[in-house]
């Protein structure tokens, strides 16, 4: 999974939002790595709603604009955990193989892995 698609799905997994809301979010939820431009946003919304991984949740008119909100489906639910699974798997190889890891002047970096090991419970 690509990872504005993990991004989206993310913050759609904290409940219904409209494009921007989206957007805002996920810039909040990358600590601002991720910036997606309206135009990718609207076109993974697309792809993503055609996969079933989204639906539309809503519309209403603000300031004489529509605003359509999305949200996350079960199948998008599935496919976030099953994402979120892989990501920890991969994280808790890289911890250990850290761990194991000479560092400059002899020794390992065991609290460099423990501090790994504990942000992922």
């Amino acid at each position: 999974m690509q990872e504005p698609t993990f991004l989206i799905l993310t913050a759609l997994a904290d409940g219904a939002q409209h494009g921007y809301g989206i957007i805002s979010d996920v810039e909040r939820i990358s600590a601002g790595r991720t910036r997606l431009r309206a135009g990718t946003l609207y076109a993974a919304l697309d792809r993503l709603q055609a996969e079933g991984l989204i639906a539309p949740d809503r519309e209403e008119v603000v300031d004489g604009r529509l605003r359509r909100y999305y949200r996350l489906t079960e199948d998008g639910a599935a496919a976030l955990a099953a994402e979120v699974d892989a990501l920890r798997r991969r994280t808790e190889v890289a911890a250990r193989r850290l761990a194991a890891f000479p560092r400059r002047g002899g020794g390992t970096a065991p609290a460099f892995a423990a501090h790994f090991q504990r942000g992922l419970r």
